[in-house]
């Protein structure tokens, strides 16, 4: 079975978990059920989520340790189909395959010490790092 990395690198999509007992109507709805289904923590998280800029850069890492940047490109949708690997808060993402010699420090820093979860990497070069490393992919294409 595939996993939820690679189910997202397959259909370009950045998610979270948080399975629901029901497909929510609307983003308000998916966010009372978090609460109420898991707990207040995880509810904020499913908010700060959807609140990530379009054109946000996200970083990602296969199960075979391959690097993979991605550009946020849409809204929040609910994807019960996903449900078999919990990735079922999911947004719009273009991601391009990454070299590890090329990929932030920070980055593989935060992979290192097991980051898994949807979180911010604080680190001031980051972000222009990985702005440079989209730039020059897309400008081979």
């Amino acid at each position: 079975m595939r996993g939820a990395v690679d189910r997202a690198l397959e259909l370009g999509v950045v998610g979270v978990g948080g399975r629901l007992d029901a497909v929510p109507a609307d983003f308000a709805d998916a966010v009372a059920r978090t609460d109420r289904l898991y707990d207040e923590r995880t509810a904020r998280r499913l908010e700060r989520f959807a609140a990530v800029p379009d054109l946000s850069f996200v970083w990602t890492r296969s199960a075979d340790g391959d690097y993979f940047l991605g550009q946020i490109d849409g809204p929040w949708r609910y994807d019960a189909s996903a449900s078999d690997v919990d990735l079922v808060n999911v947004r719009p993402c273009r991601w391009v395959p990454v070299p590890e010699r090329r990929v932030p420090a920070a980055t593989v820093r935060t992979f290192a010490r097991g980051g898994r979860n949807f979180q911010q990497t604080h680190d001031a070069n980051v972000g222009r790092l990985s702005a440079e490393i989209w730039t020059v992919t897309h400008s081979n294409e």
